[in-house]
């Protein structure tokens, strides 16, 4: 074992820290390190909250790490923001939201961009997911981007999803549209002191009754992060869907779907690097490119050249 994964596995922040920037940053090193961490997993509970800009999320966080170490339980965050197209930068303002748990040991945030991922989440993101879990915490957040209608990548990582809704803000249509609906674990209602809450919960009552779900039925909580209201709620109807998740073959079903989830991902980033690096190495190809050649067929020739060349054996 690495010197760096034995210093994760004696829950050694600093070393967190630098793993992380290694999964961020794609050192030559990281696959190696996640395999070394693999086995040093301790199945921490993931909750991913999404949901539209402006609903709260951040907050609500913040109000959840509280609870959580009210409890005595550990809570590592990973709060991803969007990046921006110009700069390739990203504010990464989460943590400023979230800045009284800086000095609590037992509280780890990090902020992360999403790298021009369209699904709320980078491929960084969920191995530093892995590298948190490997630390030993008890309870992982996630908070995803807030880009409304491209956040399922979600549902691939965490345990348990909290979609975050806020009355009079047509957030609804965008679950009817975006099929966001079918991802939420557990629904909240934030900023639940506005008027309009009963027909939101009307409406979520309307839909899950026609999508009839047949294992889970998702609880509607109501929140008011602001003033600390419906958190204990909030979080209970976590652990209630955590223990349908280890005692129910719904559960074990989805945890094996996300495995091979991770498995494929793994595998189709690296086919696409060794696919990179072979037109990238071919200055023929850089000048087929230039051309207003056909694009279908140079996939097709290119990917058969490849092939023949022992690629994808």
């Amino acid at each position: 074992m690495s010197t760096l994964a034995e210093r994760i596995q004696k829950q050694d922040q600093r070393a967190l820290a630098k793993a992380i920037t290694m999964v961020d940053n794609d050192h030559p090193d990281k696959l190696s390190l996640l395999s070394e961490i693999s086995g040093q997993e301790k199945k921490a509970h993931f909750i991913g909250l999404t949901g539209s800009p402006g609903a709260g999320k951040s907050s609500l966080v913040d109000r959840l790490i509280t609870h959580i170490r009210n409890m005595d339980k550990t809570v590592a965050v990973i709060a991803v923001d969007p990046t921006s197209p110009f700069s390739g930068g990203a504010l990464l303002g989460d943590r400023f939201r979230m800045h009284k748990h800086f000095a609590d040991p037992g509280v780890f945030i990090r902020s992360m961009a999403t790298r021009g991922s369209l699904g709320g989440l980078s491929r960084s993101t969920k191995d530093a997911i892995r590298v948190c879990d490997a630390f030993g915490f008890d309870y992982i957040l996630i908070e995803t981007v807030g880009v409304g209608q491209s956040e399922l990548d979600i549902m691939k990582v965490a345990d348990t999803t909290a979609l975050v809704l806020t009355p009079n803000s047509g957030d609804v249509l965008q679950i009817f549209k975006a099929g966001i609906m079918e991802i939420a674990d557990v629904f909240v209602i934030n900023k639940a002191d506005l008027p309009g809450v009963q027909k939101l919960k009307t409406q979520l009552k309307e839909f899950l009754h026609i999508a009839d779900p047949k294992s889970w039925q998702p609880p509607i909580v109501e929140t008011i992060s602001t003033e600390h209201k419906g958190i204990e709620a909030f979080f209970e109807a976590c652990e209630a869907h955590k223990k349908f998740l280890n005692e129910t073959d719904a559960g074990k079903q989805k945890r094996k779907e996300q495995l091979t989830y991770e498995v494929y991902e793994l595998m189709r980033e690296e086919l696409w690097k060794d696919v990179e690096r072979f037109i990238g190495d071919d200055p023929s190809k850089e000048i087929a490119l230039q051309k207003e050649n056909d694009p279908y067929q140079l996939a097709k020739e290119w990917l058969s050249e490849w092939r023949e060349k022992g690629g994808g054996s």
